[in-house]
């Protein structure tokens, strides 16, 4: 439902007052692993689940997600730096399909923000998250966004909250075990976001 141009084409300019330019770049495997794999690997992304990866084996996981049509991942730029890593899929696609009734619309999203250079800004996150929503309702085909962060990522729950999303139960993400891909089974709160009445 996202639409996707080739990597190195930005998808999504967003400007937020006072904060920048937003551009949201399709994720180039080859290219973008050795900054992703430095991201993901680090403590403070132990949610994410990639703790214990390789570089290769970075650019292998980003390099399946840009071969499928229903899961995308995106580089994300503030002012030209990289600040976060954003992932959208289709619902119906995924995993979590099994843990909740899936409704025409649903896109689900995957979040990352990169580490932070100098001393923390206020509103950093939530104005990431103005200009990451502004990119997903831009499809009308999107009727409502899906997220299912870590039951044990407090920080990322509560940053849903305060962009309006409404919590929904905690579920169990079944494992997924295929010759190309591993994924462990994960406890996760889902939350959902309505997209906006007038777009």
């Amino acid at each position: 439902m996202t639409s996707v141009a080739p990597a190195g084409r930005p998808v999504h300019t967003h400007v937020v007052e006072g904060f920048g330019s937003v551009t949201i770049t399709p994720v180039d495997p080859a290219a973008d692993s050795a900054l992703i794999h430095g991201w993901v690997t680090q403590e403070r992304a132990r949610f994410w689940g990639m703790a214990g990866a390789g570089r290769e084996l970075v650019q292998e996981i980003y390099e399946d997600v840009d071969r499928r049509t229903t899961h995308h991942a995106f580089l994300v730029r503030r002012d030209g730096v990289p600040v976060a890593l954003f992932q959208t899929y289709d619902c119906a696609e995924d995993r979590v399909c099994e843990c909740y009734d899936v409704l025409p619309g649903d896109i689900g999203v995957h979040l990352l923000i990169g580490p932070a250079e100098g001393a923390p800004q206020p509103g950093f996150s939530a104005n990431l998250m103005t200009a990451f929503l502004a990119f997903v309702f831009a499809d009308p085909a999107v009727r409502r966004v899906v997220a299912e962060p870590d039951a044990r990522n407090e920080k990322a729950i509560a940053r849903l909250e305060r962009s309006g999303f409404v919590l929904g139960p905690e579920v169990e993400l079944p494992e997924i075990d295929l010759p190309e891909i591993y994924i462990p089974a994960k406890r996760a709160r889902l939350a959902f976001l309505d997209a906006p009445r007038e777009r």
